[in-house]
């Protein structure tokens, strides 16, 4: 293969069979479990990266239920998004997430700076119950409850918070371990139809793990919660930040 051939070709790895498709990545009655917590802001703080500032000292735990994602499949979704600020531009930084489904692991990384891991989240209805679970490996590590459907919500009020830019920390090591690219990254969601949207009271419980730290911004207290499912594309980013090329401190 000559090296224009393999510019042309180069997407993704590997080369001749590249692990996901180029997109557009269109999602198809995506469900969501949303709980929103107060955390503790010192150890909010201590892992939302500059140039980003949070206000209030809030935690979105998600759990999400993908049945039908352009290039990626079927699969399931949970972790955790911090309500921030950029330069005035509210928004919410991608904290952790946990995940089934090789593909969107690795295009998450790969094209956005998703901070995916390999877990087992579950997302079902149990009678009158919505139950989000998150597993890693044989240890339960989350599970948040909310009541199925008991009011509905402002669809206004959900669309845009939906339609609110993702901001994520994307990093890629160079060969010899170095960093190559460390970049913020922001995103939105195109396209989007909001098909219904609910509240109820929740619960949410968090345990601690050594290598899936969740927990590590504790429930303090559930501030809200919401059900809704969506029809929606996920958009391509742009870099809004470049930590390499800040001047180097003396």
């Amino acid at each position: 293969m000559k090296s224009k051939d393999v510019r042309a070709q180069a997407y993704s790895m590997p080369l001749t069979s590249p692990a996901y498709p180029t997109g557009p990545y269109r999602f198809v009655d995506r469900e969501y479990l949303i709980i929103t917590y107060r955390t503790d802001p010192d150890r909010l703080r201590a892992v939302v990266p500059q140039p980003l500032e949070f206000d209030d000292p809030l935690v979105k735990f998600e759990f999400i239920r993908m049945p039908d994602s352009a290039g990626f499949g079927s699969y399931i979704e949970s972790g955790q998004v911090i309500p921030v600020r950029f330069n005035d531009v509210i928004g919410g930084y991608s904290h952790a997430m946990y995940l089934d489904d090789g593909p969107p692991i690795l295009g998450g990384r790969e094209l956005w700076g998703f901070p995916k891991k390999y877990a087992h989240p579950a997302l079902e209805v149990y009678g009158d119950t919505l139950v989000g679970t998150l597993d890693y490996g044989p240890v339960r590590i989350a599970t948040g409850t909310m009541g199925f459907k008991h009011w509905a919500l402002d669809h206004s009020e959900v669309l845009a918070s939906l339609c609110q830019p993702t901001f994520l920390l994307k990093i890629i090591p160079h060969v010899d371990g170095s960093l190559r690219v460390c970049e913020l990254v922001r995103l939105k969601m195109e396209d989007v139809t909001l098909k219904g949207a609910w509240g109820a009271p929740a619960g949410l419980d968090l345990r601690s793990h050594a290598l899936a730290p969740i927990a590590e911004l504790p429930v303090l207290e559930v501030v809200s919660a919401a059900h809704f499912i969506a029809d929606l594309t996920l958009g391509l980013g742009t870099v809004v930040h470049d930590y390499l090329a800040e001047p180097q401190a003396a």
